[in-house]
C-alpha cells in the first residue's frame, strides 16, 4: 500500500519539475508572450498529454521491474534522489545568476502546436528521468491498480493546471514583466522544492 508520505512527495516533486524553467515551460511561456494564449494553450495541451504518457508508462512499467529486482529498485531510488538534487543545484545556480533565461517560441496551427508540444515532452530527457526516478521511489511494489490510477490522475491534473496556467499567465504583459522582475526568487523556490523532495526520498522508509 502507498505510504501516506508518498503522494504528497510525488506531488511536491512533480510540481517543482513542472513549474521550473525547462524546455516545456520555456516553450509555453515564449509562445504565449509572442503569439498569445491561442497559441500557448495548444502547446500546453500537448505537453500535458506527454506528461500523462510518461506518468502511465512509469507507474505501470516500473512496478513490474521492482517486483522482480529489489536491488534495481534501490538503485533507481537513490539515482532519482541524486537527479532531484542535481535539479536543485541547477535551479539554485540559475537563481544566483544575473543572466536572463531565453524564451523559446513555436508557430503553427493549433493541431500543429499540440503535436509540437507532445513531441517536445515525449523526447525531453528531463521528463523521462524525472518520471522514472520519482515513481520508482514513490510507488512500492504491489501497489493496487486503483491507487496507481489515483496517483496518475493527481499528477496529470496538476500538470494540466500548471502548464495551462503558464499559457494564460504569460499571455498577459503584466505577468511577463512580473516574472522577469522576480525570476531569481521563483527559481530559488524551485531549488528549495527539488532539494526537499530529494532529501525526502533519501529519508522516507519504503515498505514493499
Amino acid at each position: 500500500m502507498v505510504l501516506e508520505a508518498n503522494l504528497p512527495l510525488i506531488m511536491l516533486a512533480a510540481f517543482s519539475a513542472s513549474a521550473s524553467p525547462g524546455p516545456a515551460t520555456l516553450a509555453i511561456a515564449g509562445t504565449s508572450m509572442t503569439s498569445g494564449r491561442s497559441s500557448g494553450l495548444p502547446i500546453a495541451s500537448g505537453i500535458t498529454a506527454g506528461s500523462v504518457i510518461w506518468s502511465v508508462a512509469a507507474a505501470l512499467g516500473l512496478g513490474t521491474i521492482m517486483l522482480a529486482n529489489v536491488w534495481l529498485f534501490e538503485m533507481i531510488r537513490y539515482g532519482g534522489a541524486a537527479y532531484l538534487m542535481y535539479l536543485a543545484y541547477k535551479a539554485a545556480r540559475s537563481a544566483l545568476s544575473r543572466k536572463m533565461v531565453q524564451m523559446k517560441s513555436m508557430t503553427g496551427s493549433p493541431p500543429t502546436l499540440f503535436a509540437k508540444g507532445l513531441m517536445l515532452h515525449i523526447t525531453n530527457p528531463k521528463a523521462v528521468l524525472f518520471f522514472g526516478s520519482l515513481y520508482s521511489m514513490g510507488i512500492p511494489a504491489g501497489t493496487p491498480p486503483s491507487e496507481l490510477l489515483i496517483i496518475i490522475a493527481a499528477v496529470s491534473t496538476q500538470s494540466f493546471v500548471i502548464f495551462h496556467g503558464y499559457a494564460l499567465l504569460f499571455s498577459s504583459k503584466a505577468m511577463t514583466r512580473l516574472y522577469l522582475r522576480l525570476r531569481r526568487i521563483f527559481e530559488g523556490a524551485f531549488a528549495l522544492g527539488f532539494g526537499v523532495a530529494g532529501m525526502k526520498i533519501l529519508t522516507t522508509r519504503v515498505q514493499p
